[in-house]
């Protein structure tokens, strides 16, 4: 097992936990309240609907926002406390065991695959083709955090891997920023191609 500071400690890490964990967290938040406000407003359009093509009320309305039983983001308000919590805890020193730091990978994991999946449907189906401001905000805190703790878990020894996989992954941490610009980019691209999303919203603006 390596013994490295940041990988017994990853305090970087930790930070970033934190700061997505709020920022997830905010916006899981922003849109239970425009649920609850579309719920007792019915009609009334979203503070967050600015256009035809970025607005939440066809998403919070649609079948893909309540796919589980339940308003989607219900998810987000649980599912981010637990990065905040795990980012203080490493930051006041503490260690965790391999099953837990597996177990958070595995979250992230499904949380990773969710988005991509809700990307797809915003973009592509056809009661949708919209973008949810909020809802992209959770992409774009969700999509660096699984990259960053994946690689953690490689490059610690969580996954038994090649000391070669391990010194690679450690390597690639400080390429997460621009891996997710590119994820970005691709969503937008996609998003243009599929419904010259960047066009439209250019002609929005002026």
């Amino acid at each position: 097992m390596p013994t490295h500071q940041s990988h017994t400690r990853p305090t970087a890490l930790a930070v970033w936990l934190i700061i997505a964990g709020t920022i997830g967290w905010w916006a899981a938040f922003s849109l239970t309240v425009e649920k609850f406000h579309a719920l007792a407003n019915p009609g009334e359009g979203a503070a967050c609907d600015i256009s035809v093509l970025v607005q939440c009320s066809a998403n919070l309305d649609s079948w893909q926002g309540s796919i589980f039983g339940f308003p989607n983001p219900i998810l987000g308000l649980a599912g981010w406390i637990a990065p905040i919590v795990v980012g203080v805890a490493i930051l006041a020193g503490a260690r965790f065991a391999r099953w837990f730091w597996l177990g958070l990978w595995a979250g992230f994991g499904f949380a990773f695959g969710f988005v991509v999946w809700l990307i797809g449907q915003s973009i592509y189906a056809q009661n949708l083709h919209t973008l949810c401001p909020w809802c992209m905000v959770t992409w774009a805190v969700t999509i660096p955090t699984f990259y960053l703790v994946t690689l953690h878990v490689l490059r610690s020894g969580v996954v038994p891997v090649a000391a070669r996989v391990r010194r690679g992954a450690d390597s690639l941490m400080v390429w997460v920023p621009l891996a997710a610009i590119l994820s970005y980019a691709l969503i937008l691209l996609l998003a243009q191609l599929e419904m010259e999303a960047v066009t439209r919203i250019i002609a929005d603006i002026f």
